[in-house]
């Protein structure tokens, strides 16, 4: 058994934030209150001065297992979860081979079982990711697919969207978009504004996220299937993300920490570091997701943790370096930093932002911090301040502008099914 001491427990699905203690026995959180501290205990973990709330769940995870391994592999993606405090992480299909069949399925699912926390895989819509012709979506979810996305291509044909669509409505599982629409886009990865202009390119404009954003959305308050927009970056998407809503659409959101941290000039400092699909956008874009997070148009934040070799991202010119930057270990820092310190969001809407909402849109049994429940949690102090470094970085690839950056709010202990399986060398000292 363990016991948790003078912990502010966190409870988004209750609204709870108050100190107290939790035992946490047999993987489930045995009781909450006030406990004396005695010999019955294994480990008793003093959190006077910590938060403690449910264990972050991560929508949007590239572990590149199997295929591109020299880049992460599932031991090293998973490392990575849990020095940022998370328990649950969803992984993308863009593996080489792509997840389209059941043997990749569940090899992602057995590799994720030796890592201490849930790694679940998302199965591809096309086969291939070609955007042709629909995978095997019954066979896939029975070999334990979560949800079905072509993450990292978007699916420009219509017809084929919404036949996903409905079959995702039949099966009741999620369909996650990349929403880029090509034909706008003269290179990918820097916006289409001041910073591309200085690098002499035309880049990529608002309006190829915007107009498939419009498409899908629609689609989705037709078909009622249960749509997340992913990496959302754009104002204009945003506010077509709250109509959805507003109109009865089963629409969701997800946003990286980078596009509610960085605005395009970060292209013009970090070069390839800051180079991502999409891009970063303007300061405007910024404050506008920012309200979007404020008001609920955003459901939930994902890191996008999307890992390269450092050979790859030194390639010249920056437009032609790969696209993507690692997140997992500095996600809940970001969001505390950026969100919480300014008022943006009280403690309780950022749980509810990077657990309880993930943990619905995959029907997941988590999110909360209550008697009964699974203990998966994470254990931060909001209040450490802390400067990033190589370091602090368990990936296998270190690809991140956020090298330097002080931040607020560390992980003291990730704690997943009852085990800790992460504890801060500081805490431990």
């Amino acid at each position: 058994m363990i016991l948790i001491k003078n912990g502010r427990v966190i409870d988004p699905a209750k609204g709870t934030d108050d100190v107290m203690d939790m035992v946490i026995d047999g993987g489930k959180i045995k009781a909450m209150g006030h406990y004396p501290e005695n010999g019955e205990y294994e480990t008793v973990i003093d959190a006077s001065g910590l938060t403690v709330g449910p264990g972050l769940i991560d929508v949007h995870v590239h572990f590149r297992d199997p295929g591109l391994t020299y880049k992460e592999d599932i031991g090293t993606g998973a490392a990575a979860a849990k020095k940022g405090g998370f328990t649950t992480v969803v992984t993308m299909a863009n593996t080489k081979p792509p997840v389209d069949s059941e043997e990749t399925v569940r090899y992602v699912l057995e590799e994720g079982k030796k890592t201490g926390i849930h790694v679940l895989p998302a199965a591809c819509v096309s086969v291939g990711m070609k955007g042709q012709e629909l995978t095997d979506m019954d066979a896939l979810k029975a070999a334990g697919a979560v949800g079905f996305t072509d993450d990292g291509i978007p699916l420009m044909d219509q017809k084929l969207v919404r036949q996903a669509m409905l079959k995702a409505k039949e099966l009741d599982v999620p369909l996650s978009f990349h929403e880029e629409d090509p034909a706008f886009i003269s290179e990918n990865g820097i916006h289409a504004g001041e910073a591309a202009k200085a690098l002499g390119i035309q880049g990529s404009p608002a309006l190829a996220e915007d107009a498939l954003v419009a498409r899908d959305c629609m689609l989705a308050l037709h078909t009622g299937a249960s749509v997340n927009i992913q990496h959302i970056s754009s104002a204009n998407s945003v506010r077509m993300v709250k109509l959805a809503k507003e109109l009865g659409a089963d629409v969701t959101a997800e946003v990286t920490p980078h596009h509610f941290t960085l605005t395009e000039s970060a292209v013009l400092e970090h070069g390839a570091m800051a180079k991502m699909n999409p891009p970063l956008r303007t300061e405007k874009d910024r404050l506008g997701i920012i309200e979007g997070i404020r008001d609920g148009s955003i459901d939930m934040i994902a890191t996008d943790h999307a890992p390269h070799s450092a050979e790859e991202k030194a390639v010249e010119p920056v437009w032609k370096a790969p696209s993507g930057i690692i997140g997992l270990e500095t996600a809940l820092a970001l969001a505390v930093t950026n969100l919480v310190k300014p008022g943006h969001l009280t403690m309780v809407q950022l749980m509810e932002k990077m657990s309880l909402n993930p943990a619905k849109l995959y029907r997941f049994d988590k999110g909360s911090v209550a008697e009964g429940a699974d203990a998966d949690l994470v254990i931060f102090d909001e209040n450490e301040r802390w400067t990033v470094t190589e370091d602090d970085i368990a990936s296998k690839s270190h690809n991140t502008p956020f090298i330097g950056a002080e931040l607020y709010g560390r992980v003291k202990y990730t704690i997943c099914g009852g085990r800790i399986v992460y504890e801060d060398k500081k805490t431990q000292a």
